[in-house]
C-alpha cells in the first residue's frame, strides 16, 4: 500500500498553496541561514523551489498529514 503521495502544487487552490507555505515557513526549527528573513520572503523561496521541483509536496495518507521535502529525499519515500 503506498503512504507517501506526491501532490502537484498546480492542483491545490492558490489560497491553500500559500496556507501550506506559510505554515511550513512558520514552524518551529526551521533555519534560513545567517540571515532573517520575513515570512513573504520564505515563502516566496519555497514556491520557487516547489515550480523548479527542487521541493516536493508529499501527503502522509496514515497520518493525514503533509510536508515539503528535498526532491532527492522525497524519491526515496515514493518508490
Amino acid at each position: 500500500m503506498v503512504r507517501f503521495v506526491e501532490v502537484p502544487c498546480e492542483r491545490l487552490a492558490g489560497s491553500t498553496l500559500d496556507a501550506l507555505l506559510e505554515e511550513f515557513a512558520s514552524r518551529d526549527g526551521t533555519d534560513y541561514g545567517l540571515v532573517e528573513r520575513s515570512l513573504q520572503e520564505k515563502v516566496t523561496n519555497l514556491r520557487a523551489r516547489l515550480q523548479d521541483r527542487t521541493l516536493l509536496l508529499l501527503y502522509d495518507g496514515a497520518s493525514e498529514q503533509w510536508d515539503l521535502l528535498p526532491r532527492e529525499q522525497a524519491a526515496d519515500l515514493l518508490t
